[in-house]
């Protein structure tokens, strides 16, 4: 595919504005249509990018223009369209999670596999300079082997956001876990690799959306004893974003996202018991281009053919890891994790 990537965008919201905007940054890449439910949206959008607008997401997956698919739309249609555009020869960039469910997302990349396409799940932290540069150092074992990973992810909600799509358990399928937790089990993976186990605990705190959950604690541990801690929540009232990585040489740290979150911010620092303390620092102001950047990667994997980063089998990973906090949390007990592509995670029995 030398030539520009034709695209075609399903959900006329928030995202897709986003993403909307990053494919006219690209070079030659183009959106010739949109389709939302909410026809009146997705016209206003159209005529940002001088495209078609429909109100029914068939007439952009059957396009025989359409190279690639974005799919922005609530995870409760995620598979049916993402899979729909896969089977006809259409990669797709699909928002996390990657489905409502994990046997659907299963499906989806069995689908992608097959034709040979692009699959590629919406983890755009994964392109924030930050945590670029903090994976950069610690693929350049600047910290040594690494020990354990904490990370810290939270908003505060806003009036009204236990009516949003979001707090709705048969739209969403699920609460904050599959929310920001899913960007952070993502980037737990992306540093340490695979988990063997995990274990987790619910709290339905302040919002009124049980059975859903407005707070979630993990722990995750990978086959070489190292463990990752998370607490994602919609009541941290102050939006915050803090990942640490430690290692035994020594830690990175990203503080921040940009905007809200506070300046992106990436710290590297070295074990040095009889030494003055001491921490690099690197601030990153601006506009979020990580939208931009996670697109320009996607059509580079389409026309090299490798695997994007935050793949579809990353998406499945993350939604496995996912099932498996929540199962934990249920049943009160360590559960043991196998790949996403298996069979469904079972209890080890350890009691919590």
């Amino acid at each position: 595919m030398k030539h520009g990537v034709n695209v075609g965008l399903v959900g006329a919201g928030l995202q897709g504005r986003r993403r909307s905007r990053a494919v006219s940054q690209a070079d030659g890449d183009r959106l010739i249509v949109v389709a939302d439910i909410d026809l009146a949206a997705a016209q206003r959008l159209a005529a940002e990018y001088e495209c078609r607008a429909t109100d029914r997401w068939q007439e952009v997956v059957d396009n025989p223009n359409v190279e690639a698919v974005l799919v922005c739309t609530p995870p409760h249609l995620h598979a049916e369209i993402a899979t729909a555009a896969l089977k006809l020869g259409k990669h797709v960039l699909c928002e996390k999670p990657l489905a409502h469910n994990l046997e659907a997302a299963r499906v989806m990349l069995a689908v992608a596999q097959r034709g040979g396409l692009t699959l590629k799940c919406g983890f755009n932290y994964r392109h924030h300079p930050g945590l670029r540069q903090a994976h950069l150092w610690v693929e350049e074992a600047l910290i040594g082997d690494l020990m354990n990973i904490r990370c810290r992810h939270g908003i505060g909600g806003r009036p009204g956001y236990e009516s949003e799509w979001r707090s709705q358990a048969e739209i969403s399928g699920g609460g904050q876990l599959m929310d920001q937790g899913l960007h952070v089990l993502d980037l737990c993976r992306w540093f340490l690799g695979d988990f063997v186990t995990a274990s987790g605990m619910l709290s339905t705190s302040y919002w009124p959306i049980a059975p859903l959950e407005d707070n979630v604690f993990a722990l995750l541990r990978t086959e070489r004893g190292q463990v990752a801690s998370l607490h994602a929540s919609w009541t941290q009232w102050r939006n915050l974003f803090s990942f640490e990585v430690f290692g035994r040489d020594g830690y990175v740290a990203v503080e921040g996202l940009g905007g809200s979150y506070g300046t992106e911010r990436v710290i590297l620092g070295k074990r040095a018991f009889d030494k003055p303390f001491r921490e690099e620092i690197i601030e990153f102001r601006g506009e979020d281009k990580s939208w931009q950047e996670e697109w320009r990667e996607f059509v580079g994997a389409i026309r090299d053919g490798h695997e994007p980063l935050g793949s579809g089998r990353d998406g499945l990973e993350a939604l496995n890891l996912a099932d498996a906090i929540y199962e934990s949390a249920r049943e009160g007990k360590v559960i043991g994790v196998v790949g996403g592509s298996g069979p469904t995670a079972s209890a080890v029995g350890e009691s919590l």
